[in-house]
């Protein structure tokens, strides 16, 4: 669609005329012919000598071209736009923060592969995460790591492979050993405090107890309930375990139903995926939101007409010279004979 970002410029299409109207002509006051037989001249002729001025008029073909540059510099001015049809993007209302326990007990090999094999605690939660974020759809993700204390690997971003990425070189330990629950999910609240969205949803997987958060899990959980923020805990680990590897499904359990989340234990690779599959199920809302239309300058073109236009008065002086020049009469200049 044609459109112009300065249609005001149209007012100025009657100026010349204006112009034209209000200033006069320029006068050069000076004697027109001066011959000593001049009182004769007008005797004879019966006609009086006055004062006057000439105004050189141009044919119709320089006041044809004078017009269109006069219109194609306004047209310019006016700058026309081509109005390109709106673009549409997602804009997400959920954000998403996972929270991934790395400490040492997370190296514990009682899970098995799609093959049998038996693989390490965090090497199965990896996988079916990757998986898990390769479906979501409409939703930004973050990505907490904790073990001493929680560390954000990647900020809120909807550019999940990046995501994926981030999450495929996290190493057991590379946190600390302990276990700081409740320090990540004090991390996870001053982190959605930046986020707008309507709608925020942590998940926690851990294999352990809290063994070293300055703020207990149950304190974090009461400030993440004011702040709208929803908890989903999941367990990953032995129930029966002891000591710093123990699993305190309680503290999970009181953690989520505080914050109106739920709480899910992993014993084997089919269990977390179905807990997955559970969140994946997620209604994920969406808001279609127009974003801008796109704008394509246009003024070059009425410019470059401009330009072309304005030689056509010259031109057209030139041809009326060159007219007058072939119609007018040439005497004989006298010559000599030869003999």
């Amino acid at each position: 669609m044609l459109t112009f970002a300065y249609p005001w410029a149209v007012a100025l299409v009657p100026l010349p005329i204006l112009m034209w109207w209000l200033v006069p002509p320029y006068r050069e006051h000076r004697e027109g012919l001066r011959v000593p037989f001049l009182d004769r001249l007008a005797n004879l002729t019966g006609q009086e000598p006055t004062s006057g001025a000439v105004v050189r008029r141009g044919g119709w073909l320089r006041a044809v071209g004078l017009v269109g540059v006069w219109g194609c510099v306004v047209g310019a001015l006016a700058r026309p736009q081509w109005l390109e049809p709106p673009i549409t993007r997602t804009i997400p209302v959920r954000d998403m923060m996972l929270a991934v326990d790395l400490s040492g007990s997370m190296g514990t090999k009682d899970f098995a592969d799609v093959n049998g094999k038996p693989v390490d605690r965090l090497t199965i939660v990896k996988r079916v995460l990757d998986d898990f974020l390769s479906r979501r759809k409409g939703d930004r993700v973050g990505l907490i790591v904790f073990g001493n204390a929680p560390f954000i690997q990647a900020p809120f971003t909807q550019d999940l492979d990046a995501c994926r990425a981030l999450l495929g070189e996290t190493r057991i330990g590379m946190a600390g050993s302990k276990t700081a629950f409740g320090d990540a999910i004090g991390l996870a609240i001053t982190v959605f405090d930046r986020s707008q969205v309507p709608e925020k949803v942590l998940i926690v997987l851990t294999d352990g107890n809290d063994t070293g958060s300055q703020v207990p899990p149950d304190r974090a959980a009461d400030v993440a309930k004011d702040k709208g923020i929803f908890i989903y805990t999941v367990a990953v680990g032995d129930p029966k375990a002891a000591g710093e590897e123990k699993l305190d499904e309680e503290a999970l359990r009181q953690v989520a139903t505080t914050t109106g989340g739920s709480y899910s234990h992993a014993g084997d690779r089919a269990e977390l995926e179905a807990i997955y599959k559970r969140l994946d199920a997620l209604e994920t809302r969406e808001a279609k939101t127009i974003s801008h239309r796109p704008r394509t300058d246009l003024f070059h073109y009425p410019l470059a007409a401009a330009l072309t236009l304005s030689f056509v008065p010259p031109l057209a002086g030139l041809a009326t010279r060159r007219s007058r020049r072939e119609f007018a009469p040439s005497g004989k200049r006298p010559g000599r004979s030869r003999s």
